[in-house]
């Protein structure tokens, strides 16, 4: 059985995602995981969002608006794994790392600093890098640590960004030079319908930093109100247009079909006046996106729902990073002096020339943490309960339900047999419960 292909993508908590995330980022990531062959990561970047943003409260306002938009968009959470990037500590663990093995050269040609300091010598400023945070500089280096820690095969971007998957090419392939191979090499994963960077209102890459960006889910009267603000040239109704140098056209033949996107065309060398195109492309938009925004509105209100969504996929995220980080850190030289079973030894020793005190200590952490693990069993029993639950009421309702219930039956087999030990251990267990509820 081929192995499955591991999407990965996030979106900084700075704000409210426009248009051009969704075109360049949220789009294609949600399709590929709804893919049977696809094993989808998705994140809040709150990270990321501290090198430009120092406001607490916008972080926090944009988590929770990006992860009700990812919800809304249709993402299935029990089959992604969707998380907060703050919520794995080995991402910025992982981050030190890659940082030592990077080459501060490849850091200097990296986009943003770059029009950062552009920036400041078009102002004649002294220093070149004023402004300049660490934080932006290295900004390449924890985008590659959130896509390495999984080992991700693609990354839905937009093509400015497809520099910082090369960066993350790089720093991966001189880690496993140095180190042995532990990294898988990440392509960018460019939706091939996105001409280019999606536009904003004043012609300019669309963008929060500018101030141009049209949100993904504004209400109708809002959207209507932004669209009219999209900056044309000075053409009368009837005089012929470009369509290829218009922020209206680009929008548009960005979300509409073929032929949709050739009727639009026909009407720009036909003459079509500036008003009755932002009125067309308003109406397009709107009844693209209603369907949508309409379960945003609804999510958004649920804080509570949201959190238990994104600490769920921290769970599953964490199963997965911690004993990669273990890894990691043996690979650089970063372990117990005297190896694993002289590690348990020094730990024994140690307890028996604890005082009594000091005992009780370690006894009652150690009971804390049976109680913990305790707890964690019963909630993936109660999640794995109400996985079966879902399977046997979608067994019922079939047409067949003895059929169904043995192709289930057999598909978890077939799944089980190709799985790794801990997918295989939860893919038993729930045969096994599936089995008994079938029979009884």
């Amino acid at each position: 059985m081929q192995a499955k292909q591991r999407v990965l993508t996030g979106i900084t908590t700075t704000g409210t995602p426009h248009l051009g995330n969704y075109l360049g980022a949220l789009k294609p990531a949600v399709a590929a995981s709804q893919q049977v062959d696809t094993d989808s990561f998705y994140f809040l970047a709150d990270y990321h969002a501290l090198i430009k943003c120092q406001d607490p409260q916008t972080v926090h306002r944009s988590g929770r608006e990006i992860a009700a938009i990812w919800l809304a968009l249709g993402l299935d959470t029990d089959k992604a794994t969707f998380y907060r990037q703050s919520d794995i500590p080995e991402i910025p663990q992982l981050a030190w790392f890659l940082t030592c093995m990077t080459a501060k050269g490849m850091m200097n040609r990296a986009h943003a600093y770059k029009a950062s300091v552009d920036e400041n010598q078009r102002q004649s400023s002294a220093d070149l890098d004023q402004g300049i945070s660490m934080g932006l500089y290295s900004y390449p280096i924890l985008m590659a640590a959130d896509i390495l820690m999984f080992n991700a095969h693609h990354i839905p971007v937009g093509k400015d960004q497809i520099q910082h998957i090369e960066m993350c090419r790089d720093i991966a392939m001189r880690f496993n030079h140095t180190y042995g191979e532990h990294f898988v090499l990440p392509e960018a994963m460019v939706d091939e319908g996105e001409a280019k960077v999606l536009s904003g209102l004043d012609g300019r890459k669309m963008s929060k930093s500018y101030g141009n960006i049209i949100p993904l889910f504004a209400p109708a009267d809002e959207l209507k109100k932004l669209i009219f603000q999209i900056t044309t040239n000075s053409l009368q109704p009837g005089e012929v247009k470009d369509p290829d140098t218009c922020t209206l056209f680009e929008i548009y033949s960005a979300f509409a079909s073929q032929e949709e996107t050739l009727m639009i065309r026909k009407a720009y060398a036909n003459g079509i006046g500036w008003g009755d195109m932002k009125g067309q492309l308003f109406e397009y938009l709107n009844d693209y996106l209603s369907p949508a925004r309409k379960r945003y509105d609804e999510i958004i209100t649920d804080p509570a729902y949201i959190e238990a969504e994104l600490q769920k996929g921290a769970l599953k995220a964490r199963a997965q990073s911690e004993p990669f980080m273990q890894r990691l850190r043996s690979a650089v030289g970063i372990m117990s002096l005297v190896g694993d079973l002289g590690a348990k030894q020094t730990l024994t020793k140690a307890k028996k020339e604890l005082t009594q005190e000091e005992q009780a200590k370690v006894n009652a952490g150690k009971a804390k943490a049976m109680e913990i693990a305790k707890q964690r069993a019963e909630q993936e029993a109660q999640q794995l309960a109400l996985k079966v639950d879902d399977l046997i009421n979608a067994i019922t309702i079939s047409n067949d339900p003895k059929a169904a219930g043995e192709e289930l039956l057999a598909s978890l087999q077939t799944q089980i047999d190709g799985a790794k030990k801990k997918a295989k251990k939860t893919l038993q267990q729930t045969l096994e419960l599936l089995e008994q509820r079938l029979t009884s």
